[in-house]
């Protein structure tokens, strides 16, 4: 089995309800950020780093980004008939992302600065880690309330609590995801195991991340966008 991601699951499935009214006809990835589609900011940072394998799963109104995917180098999963959430869609495409640990990627969040998919690689230790995520200092998180995700030690070793958001990026083995009996299922019962092991990490981002999860984030990730260097 590699030890090195050369995958990147995309999760793109989701019903973007707090977008309101511009999420009524299209899916949240199709909502435009500086006049390009979410999913289109996300492609860049994922096809940079020449990935053997991009999946991206759908199911809340998949049509247009089907239609929109066409022509590119990107498998499309339909979850149906209901969601997976994050770790059942993960486990869902493992027959198209291979074996061994591989990138998974949200696809609503804007970022300035390195790509974070390559930071990670750099700073990948199979041998250390199960998963690597990229956290974001409650600073440099554009229009984000809260005092983060996890608390990050000196060595990079993650707990839970406050200290640096989780951006939506991470680099994780898969083989944990036998043991979750249920169909659906979040990411967050293999970081539970991860964390209990003590073999789940983070990364400090350098940069500025902005998650576009509702209309206003549209302006404050343009603004993020005008202010910092990409």
């Amino acid at each position: 089995m590699r030890d090195t991601p050369n995958a990147v699951m995309m999760f793109a499935a989701g019903f973007g309800t707090r977008m309101k009214h511009l999420t009524q006809d299209q899916p949240k990835p199709m909502v435009k950020v500086a006049g390009r589609p979410l999913i289109d900011h996300a492609l860049d940072l994922a096809e940079s780093i020449v990935p053997d394998h991009i999946v991206v799963n759908l199911h809340y109104k998949p049509e247009p980004l089907q239609r929109h995917l066409l022509g590119r180098d990107v498998r499309t999963i339909v979850e149906t008939p209901d969601i997976l959430e994050t770790g059942g869609g993960l486990r869902n495409a493992l027959p198209w992302l291979g074996k061994g640990p591989v990138f998974t990627m949200n696809t609503d969040a804007i970022w300035a600065g390195p790509n974070p998919l390559a930071l990670l690689l750099d700073a990948w230790d199979p041998s250390a880690m199960d998963a690597l995520l990229i956290g974001i200092p409650v600073p440099q998180a554009v229009g984000h309330e809260g005092s983060g995700d996890f608390t990050m030690a000196d060595d990079g070793r993650l707990t839970r609590g406050p200290g640096v958001i989780y951006g939506g990026v991470q680099i994780i083995k898969t083989t944990l995801l036998e043991t979750i009996p249920q169909r659906a299922f979040s990411l967050n019962l293999l970081w539970d195991q991860m964390l209990e092991q003590q073999r789940i990490y983070g990364l400090a981002y350098p940069g500025h991340w902005c998650d576009v999860g509702h209309p206003e984030g549209i302006t404050l990730a343009e603004d993020m966008l005008r202010t910092h260097c990409v």
